[in-house]
């Protein structure tokens, strides 16, 4: 199969119906692809990922000009399927002795894996040997088809996480945040959301010729088995898009049969591959540009990739997504500032756009979720910019120092030595920046108005932050501590707790900087 040729990306069409397509359709204007139809989540954002790389490598605009043209028209699906053959011999999903999309060129042997383990949250070799793969089963996916298979190996490569001795984990770091800008309209197609993440050749090098610095599977692996590395200096810049760490190829079966992720008769399936360690060995300061990272504030270190967070994606990770987080170094990705700082300009009067995060929380090896969000985005000057950074900081730092008193006299109304208490307690974290989000981005979107209007944002912004961090904290509390059966209840220690919080919650340094700036800017 050849993923630039042939029809293996299951969408939505604009009428409804389900279908599958080659690359190149998603230009088509007559009832066009609205979304894509991926079995699993993190196949969905990886189709996403996979289809705007292939319209940085293969249809990059000139400008921001064309770019913009392309917005309010797509391309004639046959031009954009010109375009794309050119890179269609580096698309073949099988060959005997040829190249193949993201797998070792020459891989004379390898460890034979069942095609589960191409499947991050797949249980590991350690973990079938001792028997203890209780809550993700073996056995769940023992033959995928081929756009199953692709689409796998692709997520494999792009979020590869530690994989043992020598299975080098992706470009971003294992379990790496992608962040994507999507259009607000409900009306917009496939085409709209993908090109709204491609670069002009203004601000990523186009490609001048199919080659391995691009796409390493076109040429011999660069392995690492002597501690050899491959910094951004190596290769071109593109090849941020088509990262290969580990060294894999696909074992094909002619017997037919039905796909055990998506269900699908297929002609062929795949059950198996060989894999071997010391494949590509990414190191150095890269920057995918459709992921935030934490730059060293000392500018020591290389930047990290932003990973999925336990407990989820809240408004608390806004920030560094969106904008800057300058307490810490987050930075958003730069297809995000690229929107923030130009392109919104061009559709802010056609609807604007929004966050799409997606990721894994990772331990280690272990994928424990898949998180998944969507937040605002706005176009901002560079003073609107450096307002709104500020001034989200400070809502953010309050919500922050709230949920550590929090955490702390639920603890102490819960056990009479809550010094000596174990025990996790990111669920009442968790409840708190729920509770509070809804508000939170209710104010973020006066303030982006208001981010052009002064120094200072409005008092009753400072003022509604504080009643609604007062009132979610105080709910959450009494939720947690008063659910209980009403014998098993130690009321004194639950109302001295209680006490103790508002205390610590108003005699706080930085909830009281909140309430100053409240006070201050209604007296003036």
């Amino acid at each position: 199969m050849n993923l630039v040729t042939e029809k293996w990306i299951p969408v939505i069409r604009q009428n409804g119906q389900n279908d599958w397509i080659a690359p190149w359709q998603i230009g088509e204007i007559e009832n066009p692809v609205i979304e894509i139809n991926a079995p699993r989540p993190d196949f969905q954002g990886a189709l996403y990922q996979f289809l705007i790389g292939l319209l940085q490598t293969g249809f990059v605009p000139e400008d921001e000009e064309q770019w913009l043209e392309h917005w309010e028209e797509a391309p004639d699906a046959t031009n954009l399927q010109g375009r794309f053959s050119s890179l269609s011999p580096a698309f073949e999903l099988t060959s005997d002795n040829g190249p193949v999309f993201l797998q070792d060129l020459a891989l004379p042997d390898g460890e034979v894996k069942p095609i589960a383990a191409l499947l991050i949250e797949a249980p590991g070799g350690k973990t079938l040997k001792d028997n203890l793969d209780h809550f993700i089963k073996r056995g769940s996916a023992n033959q995928l088809c081929p756009s199953c298979a692709a689409i796998a190996l692709f997520t494999l490569q792009t979020n590869a996480p530690s994989g043992g001795v020598g299975h080098r984990v992706g470009l971003r770091g294992g379990g790496p945040l992608t962040t994507l800008v999507i259009p607000k309209a409900t009306q917009t197609t496939l085409w709209q959301k993908l090109w709204l993440n491609v670069f002009n050749q203004e601000d990523l090098q186009p490609l001048d010729k199919l080659e391995n610095a691009v796409m390493p599977w076109l040429g011999k692996t660069r392995t690492s088995e002597k501690g050899q590395i491959t910094t951004p200096a190596d290769v071109h810049p593109l090849h941020a898009y088509w990262g290969m760490p580990r060294r894999i190829r696909l074992s094909e079966t002619s017997e037919p049969g039905a796909c055990d992720l998506c269900g699908c008769d297929a002609e062929s399936l795949f059950r198996e591959y060989r894999t071997k360690n010391y494949g590509t060995n990414y190191d150095g300061a890269w920057q995918h540009p459709l992921t935030p990272y934490r730059h060293d504030i000392k500018k020591v270190n290389p930047p990290l990739s932003l990973k999925g967070q336990q407990g989820g994606l809240g408004y608390r990770h806004w920030l560094g997504m969106a904008l800057q987080d300058d307490s810490n170094g987050d930075k958003a990705a730069q297809i995000v500032r690229h929107y923030s700082q130009e392109r919104g300009r061009m559709l802010a009067d056609r609807g604007g756009a929004a966050l799409w995060c997606f990721g894994y929380d990772m331990d280690n090896m272990k994928a424990r979720c898949w998180y998944e969000a969507r937040f605002p985005v706005f176009y901002l000057s560079a003073q609107q910019q450096h307002n709104l950074v500020g001034w989200a900081g400070e809502l953010i730092d309050a919500a922050r120092e709230t949920v550590k008193i929090l955490r702390g006299e639920v603890k102490a109304a819960w056990f009479r030595r809550p010094e000596d208490a174990k025990g996790d307690m990111s669920q009442i974290d968790s409840q708190f920046w729920q509770a509070s989000e809804a508000e939170f981005f209710r104010l973020l979107e006066r303030l982006a108005v208001f981010s052009d209007g002064g120094d200072m944002a409005p008092a009753d912004i400072y003022a509604d932050w504080f009643a609604a961090l007062r009132s979610q904290m105080t709910e959450v509390f009494e939720v947690a501590t008063l659910s209980a059966n009403p014998e098993d209840l130690d009321l004194k220690r639950i109302i001295n707790a209680r006490k103790s919080m508002l205390g610590r919650f108003h005699g706080n340094k930085i909830i009281k900087q909140l309430k100053t700036h409240a006070k201050t800017e209604e007296a003036a």
